[in-house]
C-alpha cells in the first residue's frame, strides 16, 4: 500500500491512513511519500544553498520546521510520544542546519531531498506506537538500490528486502519510505520521477505481493483530465499496456516507470482514493477487461523537428543516422512520420536542442515547431475499431492537427496539436468519444 503526499499531508489524514492499513489482518508493507509540499520546500532549500544564499536557505528551513512543529502537536497527544516526535524533528532539522556550513554538491542535494520521506515515516511510526499498533519501520536505504544508469536493481532489492523481512518473522505490518534509495556508489539517492509509486511497484514485485495499492486523492484513473473538462469518469479496469500508455502520455496519477515492475512480476495494481476509500478506483492487470476507448491523456512541452531532404531521404541508413543523433543525447522520440522528402519527429523540450539541431543539419533543412501537445487516445484494440477512428477524426474537425501516430500500437492513437488547442481538443474528444459534455 502506497500513500502519496496529500494522503499523509495533514495529521487527520495520517490517522485515516492508520485506519486503512489496519482494516484487516493481511500482512502488508506500507510505502509513504513525504508530507505534501515538503519535497518542493527541500528543493528550494537546496537551490538556495547551491546559489550561495545561505540566509535565504536558513529562513526556508525555519519555515519548514515550524510547519512540522505544528503538525506533531496535532498528530500525537501523549507526552512520551510528543517528546519522541520532537526529537525526530530536532535530528532532521539539525542536519539541514549543519549543511548550511558545508559546500554544496550533487550528493548533498540528494541527502536534503531524502529528509521528507524519512520524516513522514518516522512520525507515522511514532503515531502508530502511541495507538499501540504493532509494526516495524523498514529503512528503504537498506534494500532499495539503483545501478550506475539509475535503474533499480530488482534482484538485489528482492534479496535484501526478503532478508530484512525474515528478521521480523511473525510481524504483519511494515512501514517504509518511498522515493529514496542508494546509488551504485552507496550514496543516498532517489528514484527520480514517480518515485514513491516506483518504490511500491518494486516492493510488490520483490515480495510477489497479492496486490499493489496506490492511494492518492483521486478515485482511480479518469477517462480525461478533470482540470480541463467538466465531466470525467473513473476507469474500472485497464491492462498494464493501456495504463503505461496513459501514464507516458500525461495521466498525472501514475508515472510510466512505476508500472513495469508490477507488470513484469504480474502483480495487479489498484489506484484508490484515501479520501473516498469505498470508491471502486481502477484495477490494472494483464487483462484489458473490455474493448474500446478507455481514456485520453495529454503530454505538454513537445516540439516537432522536421528534416527535409529530397537528396538523402531514400538513401540506405538515413533514418538510422537520424536516430543515432537522438540516441547520443539520450532523447526519446514520441512520434515519427515520414514522406518522400521529409521526416518529422517529436521530442520533449530539451536543454540539448541546439546540439541536436547542429548534428541534424548535414542531413537537410531543419525546422523546429515549438509549443505543441501530444493527445493520446488509449484503449484496447482501438486501432482495429473503425467506429473509434471515425468518431475521433470527426471530433477533431476544428483542430489544426499537426501529426497523427496510428498503427504502432493497438492500444493508442496519438495526435499532435498546438498547445493552445489542448483544452479544446480534450473537450471535443470527451464529447465525441465518451458522450460527456
Amino acid at each position: 500500500m502506497k500513500f502519496g503526499g496529500t494522503s499523509v499531508g495533514k495529521p487527520e489524514r495520517m490517522r485515516q491512513v492508520s485506519e486503512l492499513i489496519t482494516k484487516d489482518a493481511d500482512p502488508k508493507i506500507v510505502v509513504l511519500s513525504a508530507l505534501s509540499g515538503t519535497t518542493n520546500s527541500l528543493v528550494e532549500i537546496g537551490n538556495s544553498i547551491a546559489a550561495g544564499e545561505r540566509e535565504q536557505a536558513k529562513k526556508q528551513i525555519e519555515k519548514l520546521e515550524a510547519h512540522y512543529q505544528e503538525f506533531i502537536k496535532e498528530l500525537v497527544k501523549e507526552e512520551k510520544y510528543y517528546t519522541k516526535a520532537k526529537a525526530i524533528l530536532t535530528e532532521h532539522f539539525e542536519f539541514l542546519t549543519i549543511i548550511l556550513r558545508i559546500s554544496f554538491s550533487e550528493a548533498l542535494s540528494k541527502d536534503i531531498l531524502a529528509q521528507g520521506e524519512l520524516l513522514s515515516t518516522k512520525l507515522f511510526s511514532t503515531y502508530l506506537e502511541e495507538k499501540k499498533i504493532d509494526h516495524v519501520l523498514l529503512p528503504a536505504l537498506e534494500f532499495m538500490s539503483i545501478d550506475a544508469y539509475d535503474e533499480p536493481q530488482v534482484s538485489s532489492i528482492k534479496t535484501k528486502l526478503n532478508q530484512l523481512l525474515k528478521k521480523h518473522k511473525g510481524q504483519t505490518l511494515f512501514i517504509t519510505q518511498g522515493y529514496i534509495c542508494r546509488n551504485a556508489k552507496g550514496e543516498v539517492d532517489n528514484l527520480k520521477r514517480g518515485g514513491s509509486d516506483y518504490t511500491a511497484s518494486l516492493v510488490a514485485a520483490a515480495i510477489n505481493a497479492a496486490v499493489c495499492e496506490i492511494w492518492t486523492d483521486i478515485d482511480g484513473m479518469h477517462n480525461n483530465d478533470p482540470r480541463m473538462v467538466k465531466k470525467t469518469v473513473a476507469i474500472e479496469q485497464l491492462s498494464f499496456e493501456e495504463a503505461a500508455e496513459l501514464a507516458y502520455f500525461g495521466a498525472k496519477i501514475l508515472h510510466p516507470a512505476s508500472i513495469w515492475p508490477a507488470q513484469h512480476y504480474k502483480v495487479p495494481v489498484k489506484l484508490l482514493n484515501t479520501m473516498e476509500p469505498d470508491a471502486r478506483g481502477t484495477l490494472i492487470t494483464e487483462e484489458a477487461g473490455s474493448v474500446g476507448v478507455k481514456a485520453v491523456a495529454a503530454k505538454d512541452g513537445i516540439l516537432a523537428i522536421n528534416i527535409k531532404s529530397s537528396r538523402m531521404l531514400l538513401a540506405y541508413g538515413f533514418l538510422r543516422k537520424i536516430f543515432e543523433v537522438f540516441e547520443k543525447y539520450r532523447t526519446s522520440i514520441d512520434m515519427i512520420t515520414t514522406s518522400e522528402v521529409a521526416v518529422s519527429v517529436t521530442i520533449e523540450n530539451t536543454p540539448q536542442l541546439k546540439e541536436i539541431i547542429k548534428e541534424l543539419e548535414p542531413f537537410g533543412t531543419i525546422e523546429v515547431e515549438y509549443d505543441h501537445t501530444i493527445v493520446a487516445i488509449v484503449g484496447n484494440e482501438i486501432a482495429e475499431t473503425k467506429e473509434v477512428l471515425s468518431k475521433l477524426f470527426a471530433s477533431l474537425t476544428p483542430v489544426p492537427v499537426r501529426m497523427v501516430s496510428y498503427g504502432g500500437s493497438k492500444h493508442n492513437v496519438s495526435v499532435l496539436v498546438p498547445s493552445s488547442f489542448k483544452t479544446q481538443t480534450l473537450q471535443l474528444l470527451n464529447k465525441g468519444l465518451f458522450g460527456l459534455e
